[in-house]
Formats: structure tokens, C-alpha cells, sequence
């Protein structure tokens, strides 16, 4: 048993280590006593991993969310229409990984289609280096977590999730832009003093 240990240490110590960055962003920002706590985002909990979902680009390419593994993953959900307050998320998300400079290459952003109209050639060019990806409405609805509340609508909100592919945040309907971006500050100040595995990186024992 002891020499099997031995045998598989460095692969325990590399996905230690490829946990530690996500794992001290969350004691980090949610373990302080409320007091001392300003979070502006409401915590998903408990965690749900990102499930598999028949996802499509508007090309209709097959799309899979675990290839964003390793990013904070910014996402909401509205139809091809895009109304007003759909152009306001898009924004919002654009102007998030903007703010944080240096580190936004640690940003994706996802929108999450709920239905098969054709998207506006200049929207998509607007907001060029957002993932548009065509989902299943019902499985969204199982998946995102909503307020308690009798008219909350999944075009309402926005959701962070996490490096490890794990539903983490919802910011609350008309979100401001300084809450949303302390909080993704917060984050990416915690998770960068920690060394980050990649785990999109094969198994080293494979």
C-alpha cells in the first residue's frame, strides 16, 4: 500500500495543487464571518458541477463547456431576439473581463442561446470573443439556480463559474457594475497567489 503511495505522489501532489487555487478563492471569499464580508454576488450553494449538455455555436458545431476548464466563466441566457436587456448583460460581460486587464485572459464569456433564429451578424461582431452557444432551455432551467422568487426569469441574471467547472456565483437582476467587478476582483486576487494546474492537462499516469 505504502509503495502504491509512493507511486502515485506526484500525481496527488499535481491535482492538490490544481484544487488549492479555487479552494482558497472560496474559504477566501465566503468563510470570512459575515461582518467582515462584502460579496456582492449570492453563493451557489451547494456546488454543481457543469453537467453535459448538447450545446452547439451558432455554426452548429458541437460545443463542450468543459473546454473552458482552467477560466472563470462569465454566462447568461437570453433568445436570439436580444432585446435591451440582453445587450446590457453582453456588455456587462465584455466591460467585466475588460476591467480586470492584465488578468483577462483568465475570463471567458458564454451566451447561452435558448433558441435557433439567427443571430445579428453585427451583434456578434460587437461582441467578438464572446462564446455564442445554442442550449436546451429545459436543462438550462434544471441547471442555473434562480432566487426564490415566483417571477424570476434565467434572462434576469448572470453566473460565474469557476476553474473547476463548478456553478459558483449569480449576480442579482440589473447588476451593478462595481459589485460584479469587486467580486471577480476578489477572486483572481486570492486564486492568483496560488500555482494553478491546468486540468485540462492529461493524467501523468495515463
Amino acid at each position: 500500500m505504502k509503495t502504491r503511495f509512493r507511486r502515485y505522489l506526484p500525481l496527488y501532489i499535481l491535482l492538490a495543487l490544481g484544487v488549492l487555487p479555487v479552494a482558497a478563492a472560496y474559504i477566501a471569499y465566503y468563510a470570512l464571518p459575515p461582518s467582515s464580508r462584502t460579496n456582492y454576488g449570492s453563493l451557489i450553494e451547494p456546488q454543481r458541477p457543469v453537467p453535459v449538455f448538447a450545446l452547439a455555436t451558432v455554426e452548429g458545431s458541437p460545443f463542450d463547456m468543459r473546454q473552458l476548464l482552467g477560466r472563470w466563466v462569465l454566462v447568461m441566457v437570453d433568445t436570439s431576439e436580444c432585446d435591451a436587456n440582453c445587450a446590457g448583460k453582453l456588455l456587462m460581460l465584455r466591460q467585466q473581463r475588460t476591467m480586470t486587464g492584465k488578468d483577462r485572459d483568465r475570463i471567458e464569456r458564454v451566451w447561452l442561446i435558448t433558441d435557433q433564429a439567427p443571430l445579428p451578424i453585427l451583434l456578434m461582431r460587437e461582441y467578438e470573443g464572446t462564446h455564442f452557444i445554442r442550449a436546451p432551455l429545459q436543462q438550462l432551467r434544471d441547471f442555473l439556480v434562480l432566487p426564490e422568487s415566483n417571477d424570476a426569469q434565467l434572462t434576469d441574471h448572470i453566473w460565474l463559474i469557476d476553474p473547476r467547472g463548478n456553478l459558483m456565483l449569480r449576480w442579482p437582476k440589473d447588476a451593478q457594475i462595481n459589485g460584479v467587478k469587486r467580486d471577480i476582483a476578489r477572486l483572481l486576487k486570492v486564486a492568483a497567489g496560488w500555482i494553478l494546474i491546468d486540468p485540462r492537462t492529461p493524467n501523468p499516469s495515463q
